[in-house]
């Protein structure tokens, strides 16, 4: 696995993980990664420091202390699991509100947008997942659909 710091061409920065460099370049090319905070395809590599780990010989043995501080008192980012931002914030709960109000119909987001655009299917908020050609064609029918700008996790149920 490898971390590579990312930008997109907003000047946003995220750090995201690969199986290999190969595979970051195989994943860019098909435009699978997106800024994680404006959704920005144009993504590059980042200047970041290497990581490199001293040799076992070399590494300070652990010394009995007293407890470190929390990391909210030390001033570092809090858990992974809280946002760390206030976009992260607002994306967070935009999703949390696109997931309560809107019907997930999965594949079939197109059809059933077009659907409801002809009049075939009555009007209800919907979110899913297309191709871009089937969202460019949408787009260029008058159908109004917008990205989200979060990943969709998939559901089972």
């Amino acid at each position: 696995m490898i971390n590579y710091t990312l930008k997109c061409a907003n000047d946003h920065r995220f750090d995201c993980w690969f199986q290999s460099a190969a595979a970051f370049d195989k994943l860019k090319a098909a435009g699978m990664v997106a800024c994680a905070v404006c959704g920005d395809t144009n993504v590059q590599k980042a200047m970041m420091a290497p990581r490199v780990r001293p040799a076992r010989s070399a590494a300070a043995k652990p010394q009995e202390t007293t407890p470190a501080p929390a990391p909210e008192a030390a001033g570092a980012p809090g858990p992974l699991s809280q946002p760390a931002s206030p976009a992260e914030q607002a994306l967070k709960e935009l999703r949390h509100h696109v997931e309560a109000n809107s019907d997930y119909v999965g594949k079939d987001f197109a059809s059933e947008a077009r659907a409801m655009h002809d009049g075939d299917a009555p009007e209800r908020p919907i979110y899913g997942e297309a191709k871009v050609e089937e969202a460019k064609a949408l787009i260029e029918d008058g159908v109004p659909v917008a990205p989200l700008p979060f990943n969709i996790g998939r559901k089972t149920n």
